[in-house]
């Protein structure tokens, strides 16, 4: 097989919002299936494995985001230039999936007394779909998972949590030369967002864990939208909440205090996600770093999961890209792990 063989068929394969789900799960199966894995479960979502008590299992989604105008190249095709490695979803996550099956590929399985489960999940960039499907049909994953997102090669044992709410504040439309008439939701969302923060900053934001990069839970106000015009009462203000925890406790202390809120400022509120932080103390790994991005591995509940995957971290970007240095690493770091908890 030649060099980034992998890599490059997955590339080709346009699955932006899963557009061409079916076909990558086609190849990946095909690739598979002739190393002498064998399908567990298929729709969407792809399971395989090389042995009823498999010990060990990789997971990555299929999926990628839509690619901005500016590309240098063709993001459907991959491109090596001056040792980087051009593409969408080099980096997030296709690049990830290539390194597990290369992985897979160079492994010699008659000298392991253990085996390996791989998943290939869809939707992870919009509504975690996939992982989703895996745990209402109750999956058994293997003890120890190893997911393939981009982290420069360096291996993460945790991440923090992720609180999202919407808001929605009613008020009462009237002329703006007369406000006694109406009630401005958008004065209420700004004294309940100010009311929020100064409570975040007093009784969240002090509280701190070195574990993290950022080691704070963090408060983003990433949305508020309100009113029709400048000569109008707004009677009604939108906006949205994202916060990063530390702390199981953070997410209900905040939505507490949101309670109390609520009926002062005249709002109503929605949890959109919640999501507790997991941190893993894995016996003969000695990372302790953590992410604080949130990933599939944030939504199950086994002892031992790992982030690893490749780099520069470019997922997103225009002319995503990863290194061939961190590429050939990766496979090998795959490879050790394989042999560590296969033997």
């Amino acid at each position: 097989m030649n060099k980034y063989e992998i890599l490059k068929n997955l590339v080709k394969f346009n699955t932006i919002k899963d557009k061409e789900n079916k076909e990558i799960v086609d190849y990946i199966e095909k690739v598979l299936l002739k190393k002498g894995f064998n399908v567990e479960f298929r729709d969407k979502v792809l399971i395989m494995s090389n042995d009823k008590n498999a010990r060990l299992g990789f997971l990555g989604h299929t999926d990628t985001v839509e690619y901005a105008k500016g590309w240098k190249t063709n993001p459907f095709e991959l491109e090596i230039n001056n040792g980087l490695i051009y593409g969408l979803g080099t980096c997030d996550m296709k690049g990830g999936i290539a390194a597990i099956i290369d992985a897979i590929l160079e492994t010699d399985f008659d000298t392991l007394n253990h085996g390996i489960k791989l998943y290939f999940t869809y939707d992870e960039e919009i509504g975690f779909g996939g992982i989703n499907d895996l745990i209402n049909r109750n999956e058994e994953f293997p003890n120890t998972m190893i997911f393939g997102e981009p982290t420069d090669n360096e291996l993460l044992v945790g991440s923090k949590g992720l609180f999202e709410l919407e808001l929605n504040f009613k008020g009462k439309k009237a002329h703006a030369s007369n406000p006694n008439k109406g009630k401005n939701a958008n004065l209420n969302a700004i004294k309940a967002l100010y009311q929020l923060n100064k409570f975040y900053e007093e009784k969240i934001k002090v509280v701190k864990d070195e574990k993290y990069e950022i080691p704070y839970t963090t408060m983003n106000v990433g949305i508020i939208n309100g009113g029709t015009g400048k000569n109008s009462i707004p009677d009604n203000c939108y906006a949205t909440l994202d916060f990063r925890t530390i702390r199981p406790e953070h997410s209900t202390l905040i939505l507490n205090k949101i309670e109390e809120l609520s009926s002062n400022y005249e709002f109503n509120y929605k949890t959109i996600e919640l999501v507790e932080p997991f941190y893993n103390e894995i016996d003969g790994i000695a990372s302790r770093k953590t992410s604080n991005f949130i990933t599939e591995a944030s939504l199950i509940k086994n002892k031992n999961r790992m982030i690893l995957g490749l780099g520069p971290v470019t997922a997103h970007e225009i002319d995503e890209h990863v290194t061939e240095e961190s590429y050939q690493k990766l496979v090998e770091q795959y490879k050790k792990i394989i042999m560590q908890y296969c033997q």
